[in-house]
């Protein structure tokens, strides 16, 4: 029996006397066997004997044989891919998770297809439908989507985990976040430690912002600063977090101006870094800054901002395994998760200038 002699990594030359490339038809054919059998050999199963199993090897070898890996994933019902539905790629807080993520999946012979959700005002819909339609193995939630109508409806069908946000709460659908509330309380009682009195948030959206500011709230009050906390409105955007800051900042406010300032996030953060900039404020003897997320901005020189550490790779690694631990057992309950973050103090924080913040309340 003459052997191939292809080269590695070249196309499969078509069958003897054809045009077409060789089919698990020709490979059985030649080997002596059914297509079944062969079937069986390319899925590793331990129901042939070794004499079929190596007069298939043989005949595959001969013949230049690939695989098709849709018609495998028919086969098999599964396609080894997990659909990953993002709020916003732009955010650089997904990168961490996503990193998280893949070093799981990819150790299981995983491969991700992401979806921006920012692209459709119903994509938390329309996405979470369309990978079922593309027959992902699971799903992956990231951060807050603007719409969740349909995705009650997909977990039901396909294994689903929540990552870096609380909500939807769903029968068969695992949660795996940061425990935002604790967060907030590490950023503002280092604040409160360095001195300052009129510390502002600049608060985010959804049930995240939501216990951001809860925890930011309840630092205050517990320290006896409740009047003295301010909150303002933003979006999670450096836009936002810079028009936030200048509301908070601007003399035309009246009164005494925060000497601190807790952003939702690090993009928000990098704003009021702006506004301070532009107001001519000083960060941080003028004016503190302590962003959430600790993304790679917060670890840029010029910027060197303090930051909530909120474990983006530790949620990532925990969802994978929370997928896979679903896969395995579609009806398990639900579970949450809550990953505890850490305080990254930089030189964006300091005592306020001549304790101009620590007045008495």
């Amino acid at each position: 029996m003459e052997r191939s002699n292809t080269p590695p990594g070249e196309p499969p030359k078509a069958a003897p006397g054809t045009d077409r490339p060789p089919t698990i038809r020709g490979v059985a054919e030649r080997a002596g066997v059914s297509k079944s059998l062969v079937s069986l050999v390319l899925q590793g199963s331990p129901r042939v004997s070794d004499a079929k199993r190596q007069a298939v090897l043989a005949a595959i070898d001969e013949l230049g044989y690939r695989p098709n890996a849709a018609a495998r994933s028919l086969v098999a019902r599964r396609t080894h891919t997990v659909g990953v539905l993002l709020n916003d790629m732009r955010n650089p807080w997904f990168v961490d998770v996503l990193d998280g993520l893949n070093s799981l999946l990819h150790a299981h012979g995983l491969r991700m297809l992401m979806a921006d959700g920012r692209l459709d005002r119903r994509a938390g819909q329309e996405f979470a439908r369309t990978f079922q339609e593309l027959r992902v193995d699971g799903l992956v939630v990231v951060g807050t989507l603007p719409d969740t109508a349909g995705l009650a409806e997909v977990a039901e069908r396909l294994p689903t985990v929540i990552a870096g946000n609380h909500e939807p709460r769903l029968p068969r659908a695992d949660i795996v976040a940061n425990d935002d509330e604790h967060g907030a309380r590490l950023a503002a009682e280092h604040l409160i430690g360095l001195g300052h009195r009129r510390i502002a948030h600049i608060a985010g959206r959804g049930l995240v912002g939501e216990l951001r500011r809860r925890g930011f709230e309840a630092a205050m009050r517990d320290h006896g600063l409740a009047a003295h906390a301010v909150v303002e409105s933003g979006d999670g955007t450096e836009e936002g977090g810079y028009r936030a800051a200048v509301r908070l900042l601007s003399p035309v406010r009246g009164g005494h101006r925060p000497t601190a300032v807790f952003a939702f996030n690090d993009l928000a953060a990098i704003g009021a870094l702006s506004a301070a900039g532009e107001l001519g404020l000083d960060v941080p003897a003028d004016l503190s800054v302590v962003g959430y997320d600790n993304t790679y901005l917060a670890r840029i020189r010029h910027l060197w901002l303090s930051s909530v550490n909120n474990a983006s790779h530790e949620v990532g690694r925990r969802a994978a395994r929370c997928l896979l631990d679903r896969m395995t057992h579609p009806d398990a309950p639900a579970g949450h998760q809550l990953v505890t973050p850490e305080l990254e103090i930089r030189g964006s924080t300091a005592p306020p200038r001549d304790g101009v913040g620590a007045a008495a309340p």
